[in-house]
């Protein structure tokens, strides 16, 4: 979706605090049915996506960094997605439909709710993948 080189993905976790290697990256990029996949561990992704944060926003010195969260669901990366790129719900309301797909406003704020909460609902893989695909040039 960004385009970015293994190096950059590298540079973007270690923003959070988290050192990775190119060899970890390749093993994590691999599809699933490629020798040497590895599946990303949630601390890796939880580093990647607060890094993500701050290589699009900057970093903000006067609050503190922001806590690691694990584990890594759809609705933490959709969260972590939506402050990254600084989306309104109207912009993943039209993104989601770009991609031939509708969600009311209601529906999107579920997502961002707690667990526990009683209008909170769980994001899927395929809301996900529909709006990284709306997300991608």
């Amino acid at each position: 979706m960004m385009n970015i080189s293994d190096n950059k993905l590298i540079e973007i976790t270690k923003l959070a605090g988290l050192e990775v290697t190119k060899d970890e990256i390749i093993s994590f990029l691999k599809k699933d049915d490629e020798e040497g996949y590895v599946v990303c561990p949630h601390k890796v992704m939880a580093h990647f996506l607060n890094g993500l944060v701050i290589f699009k926003r900057g970093k903000d010195d006067s609050r503190p960094p922001q806590p690691i969260e694990t584990p890594v669901t759809n609705n933490t990366i959709l969260k972590k997605i939506r402050v990254a790129f600084e989306l309104k719900d109207s912009d993943i309301v039209a993104i989601i439909e770009k991609a031939g797909n509708k969600i009311t406003k209601p529906e999107l704020s579920a997502f961002f709710r707690k667990p526990g909460h009683r209008n909170y609902r769980e994001c899927l893989d395929q809301f996900l993948r529909n709006l990284l695909r709306g997300l991608t040039p």
